[in-house]
């Protein structure tokens, strides 16, 4: 089912999804993570985008032979898929296997902003 906040996010998280898709283009992995980060915390209070950022950094980490990150994301996924919708996310999480999943962040002004652009207008 799809949220309001969901539709929202949407462009804000699809955004950096395509930064992070033209750094992977350009051989630029460091980069693309940082994008799949910036996407996972925009994301994270929607299951759907929840899911899918967390699926992506598999696939990063796979192609970039991580094998911390990739057991770390099998991890987070099944977090995210039965988690999120309760609101049991720690806000501003970059969601990377070199945090801990419980950890609490402080979000960059430029991101909060857009989430709450997307929580506020109707």
């Amino acid at each position: 089912m799809e949220t309001n906040f969901t539709r929202k996010i949407a462009p804000y998280v699809e955004a950096e999804l395509a930064e992070a898709r033209r750094a992977n283009s350009a051989g630029q992995a460091s980069q693309e993570f940082v994008h799949l980060e910036r996407a996972h915390v925009l994301g994270q209070e929607s299951t759907y985008w929840h899911v899918k950022v967390h699926v992506l950094m598999l696939l990063w980490a796979l192609r970039n032979h991580s094998a911390k990150e990739a057991f770390g994301q099998l991890f987070r996924i099944v977090g995210a898929a039965t988690k999120t919708a309760f609101g049991l996310v720690p806000q501003g999480n970059t969601g990377g296997a070199n945090i801990s999943p419980f950890r609490k962040m402080p979000i960059a002004p430029e991101l909060a902003t857009l989430i709450q652009k997307a929580k506020s207008h109707p």
